[in-house]
């Protein structure tokens, strides 16, 4: 009779037992818990920080409304110069051009309420389609209607033609150094206020983006440049001017052989312009909701008339999955109707969004913030809920950045 069968059976079973063990125990796989992935993106999102975000605004704030032409406009370039540097963003470059006398500023009547029904529905400016009550919009030019006397005073010199600047900085990508996405926003505003919508928001978002993919454990794969635009408010002359000057120059190695590449190629472009102020339209009496509403949203737009459309489109697409995975309170629309802003001059030579509080043309142009361009601009004006808006808004172009550009953390 074999041995092994007349082992008894206990003893059968005991040494099955034992090489079962001796198994599991010698797999790293089933021995040991699965090895937790960390998401690169969520690692740099929880870096963004609405106190951090609202101080940076306020910071901006304490040279008024940035009117280009100007001394406060100036001083304004080179304090966010000094905080690029301080971030660790240190190769700022700045671009200079020409700029003559501002175009005059008129006040829009209200809009007629839109007839749903209509055959002839009324557009907006960018396509968009304005319905329901609508308010009156302009630019203030009158100094007296500022209260704030610090704030008044600070924004009564005029804007004088002449030389122009605006700042940017790059982070260079360890992969893909001849390629980049551009983040942006405007720096300089409008009305006698002191621009912390209009665009200081924006300008606040661009910044503490450039902080955080600036940290030295960061890297990524294809190039980011944050640049704060100027002339915005008198018919978007600097990024036009900075179209003019370095499409041309994209992607090209200089000098040959060296990996450097003073224009990457443009991957996409981010605009950012007032991202606060989302309490809804404007009620039959011409008053508004003095807080935040519930279902406020971060507006993603790309402009359906656009030579670059589809990849505009997909690239807003890729924003809006961002937001639905990292943003942490707002959710994000996309239109097509994006229109008056820094990235229409790109629209035709690389995929372009806008992102904002509301519908630019539709919504904007039809009265939903009456800061806008109005001495109420001023950084007192807005509660948490609106600057936790703004912070939605960084979180998800960082996330969509972040995934596009290939980011990891060492």
């Amino acid at each position: 009779m074999n041995d092994r069968l007349a082992q008894p059976k206990t003893k059968r079973v005991f040494r099955i037992i034992s090489v079962v063990t001796a198994l599991v125990l010698a797999s790293p796989v089933l021995a040991q818990p699965a090895a937790r992935t960390v998401d690169p993106v969520r690692v740099l999102v929880k870096r963004l920080d609405l106190e951090r975000y609202k101080a940076t605004i306020k910071g901006l704030t304490q040279f008024g409304d940035r009117r280009q032409g100007t001394a406060r406009n100036r001083a304004a370039i080179d304090w966010i110069e000094g905080q690029l540097k301080s971030y660790g963003c240190t190769n700022t470059e700045r671009l200079t051009y020409t700029f003559g006398d501002e175009p005059v500023h008129r006040v829009a009547p209200a809009k007629a309420v839109v007839d749903i029904g209509s055959d002839e529905p009324g557009l907006s400016v960018g396509g968009g389609r304005s319905r329901g009550a609508t308010l009156q919009t302009g630019v203030n030019s009158n100094p007296n209607a500022q209260p704030d006397a610090r704030v008044r005073a600070l924004n009564t010199p005029p804007a004088i033609p002449g030389p122009r600047e605006e700042v940017y900085c790059t982070k260079i990508g360890t992969g893909h150094p001849g390629e980049m996405y551009i983040i942006s926003a405007h720096m300089d505003g409008i009305g006698f206020g002191e621009a912390a919508n209009d665009d200081g928001s924006g300008t606040a978002l661009v910044m503490e983006l450039a902080r955080v993919f600036s940290s030295p454990d960061i890297q990524t794969d294809r190039s980011i440049r944050f640049i704060l635009w100027n002339n915005e408010e008198t018919g978007l002359n600097g990024a036009k001017a900075y179209v003019d000057q370095r499409a041309a120059l994209q992607g090209k190695e200089s000098p040959a052989g060296s990996g450097r590449y003073p224009e990457p190629k443009w991957l996409g472009v981010i605009q950012h312009d007032m991202m606060l102020f989302d309490h809804g339209m404007p009620r039959a009496d011409g008053s508004m909701s003095p807080v935040q509403r519930p279902e406020a949203d971060v507006n993603i737009e790309f402009q359906s008339a656009s030579k670059r459309a589809a990849q505009s489109q997909e690239l807003a697409w890729a924003l809006h999955a961002a937001n639905e995975r990292y943003a942490t309170d707002y959710p994000a629309a996309v239109g097509r109707h994006m229109t008056n802003t820094d990235s229409t001059p790109f629209m035709d030579l690389a995929p372009a969004v806008s992102l904002r509080e509301n519908d630019r043309g539709a919504q904007v142009g039809s009265g939903w913030d009456p800061q806008w361009h109005q001495p109420t601009d001023l950084y007192t004006t807005y509660s948490d809920k609106d600057f936790l808006l703004g912070l939605n808004a960084a979180q998800t172009t960082l996330s969509a950045t972040a995934r596009l550009a290939g980011a990891t953390v060492r």
